[in-house]
């Protein structure tokens, strides 16, 4: 059975990270989302409500399993016999951080890392940009699914 990991914080889970989970699910038999946990970080949204989000995201796919995971990614990979990983790319400085990235969790583990380019219409999305634009009003409906712009909506109203 071919396996990949799609990871991240996905705080919240736009379409950009969506066509790479999908472009994703079309080449494995199985994807894993990994929800990033970072002690360090406060998110807008639990981990618990992203995973919920992802799986409402991703069910149709059929064949996507959502999880956390916290420490090394190879780790995630590694306890679940997962040998790829599998990173959209926006832009060119994207490249570097995530070249290097690729090379560490190869070298420790053996993971492969593939790099898929993003689709253009979502080459400028990141969940950070999403968060600051509608927490100023701005209209965000085009770059997540409904059911994470109502979430984010509700969220940022009770703020």
């Amino acid at each position: 059975m071919r396996r990949a990991v799609c990871p991240g914080s996905f705080d919240p889970i736009t379409n950009g990270h969506l066509d790479i989970i999908g472009r994703a699910s079309k080449l494995y038999d199985v994807v894993h989302v990994a929800v990033m946990i970072n002690q360090s970080k406060k998110g807008l949204f639990t981990v618990e409500e992203r995973i919920e989000l992802i799986r409402e995201a991703t069910a149709d796919y059929g064949n996507v399993e959502v999880e956390s995971f916290h420490g090394l990614l190879v780790d995630f990979c590694k306890q679940r016999d997962i040998p790829a990983i599998v990173k959209g790319l926006r832009a060119v400085s994207d490249f570097d951080y995530e070249l290097q990235m690729a090379q560490m969790n190869n070298g420790l583990t053996g993971v492969e890392t593939l790099f898929v380019p993003t689709n253009p219409t979502y080459s400028f999305l990141s969940s950070s940009l999403v968060k600051e634009v509608a927490a100023w009003g701005g209209d965000v409906a085009h770059l997540l699914p409904p059911h994470v712009h109502r979430a984010l909506t509700e969220r940022l109203g009770e703020r």
